[in-house]
């Protein structure tokens, strides 16, 4: 006769395997319900783009794919002209932002003062503060400047509210750079520019690369901002789909489309520098 004991823990047993296995499945779950919980309006868009009106107001996977909507939007508006101006303000606030942001990261993270973490404080405190609160004064200033609608005066905007993350980012990659490196290049007599240029900036390439990215992204998806400060000339894509709301109503199908239209580029560059993207957000965390 067997012990009742023993055979009470064998069930036990037998159930830990499945207990772990579980587990182990959880976090690879719940991380694949995010992921479609994130992507299924994107998914809703691109589908609702190619419907008609009428199968837009309906929720439905089955309908007669169209293209009439992409048609109205190119007839409508000039989205090249609108593509082109995104292309450049992203452009002009990345290189701006990097061109500002280096040399201050570089000075806080290798000649550091006792006021270094309070002032990376109060940079990173501007992005609290709403940006409809400034909007007059901005605004005002813009137009005395003869700033209003044009490419330049959106990247400066664009630069002023990026360049706190510019800065944070790049402080923490140089931060995590070997002293020691430097100090070599101090004795070879590399001056302050040959340090940043040719030691410096290869070590944090990766982190920088990220920067850059999200500069980026940040700058392409701004609407706040352009929808306030242009009009015609300098409007960004941002600007494009939010012409697709008037009084008379919604219209999904082209809105979707002019949203599509809008967010793929920078969708499409996100896919293919995704790689580099995670690479230089965990530059440095592990040594």
């Amino acid at each position: 006769m067997s012990h009742p004991t023993v055979s009470a823990a064998r069930p036990m047993r037998a159930q830990l395997p499945v207990l772990a296995t579980v587990k182990r499945a959880l976090p690879g779950l719940l991380a694949w319900l995010i992921a479609l919980a994130l992507f299924f309006p994107i998914f809703w868009m691109t589908i609702t783009a190619f419907k008609t009106e009428r199968d837009a107001y309906q929720l439905s996977l089955i309908f007669t794919p169209t293209l009439d909507s992409f048609r109205e939007v190119f007839a409508r508006s000039d989205y090249f002209l609108f593509a082109r101006n995104s292309i450049l303000i992203s452009v002009g606030v990345t290189v701006l932002c990097l061109v500002l942001a280096v040399p201050a990261a570089y000075t806080m993270a290798f000649f550091p003062t006792r006021r270094t973490q309070s002032l990376l404080l109060w940079m990173l405190s501007t992005k609290m503060m709403p940006s409809v609160g400034v909007l007059v004064p901005i605004y005002l200033l813009w137009k005395n400047a003869g700033l209003l609608d044009t490419v330049s005066g959106l990247i400066i905007v664009y630069t002023l509210m990026n360049l706190p993350i510019a800065v944070w980012m790049a402080f923490t990659y140089f931060n995590e750079i070997p002293r020691d490196i430097l100090e070599a290049g101090r004795i070879d007599g590399a001056a302050t520019w040959q340090e940043i240029v040719y030691l410096l900036m290869p070590m944090a390439l990766p982190g920088l690369a990220s920067t850059a990215l999200l500069l980026v992204i940040l700058s392409w998806n701004e609407a706040f901002w352009s929808i306030n400060l242009s009009s015609s000339n300098a409007a960004p894509l941002t600007v494009f789909i939010a012409s697709y709301s008037s009084p008379e109503g919604l219209f999904w199908a082209k809105l979707s489309a002019a949203s599509l239209l809008a967010v793929a580029p920078i969708l499409l560059v996100g896919w293919l520098s995704q790689k580099q993207l995670v690479r230089g957000l965990t530059f440095g965390a592990v040594k």
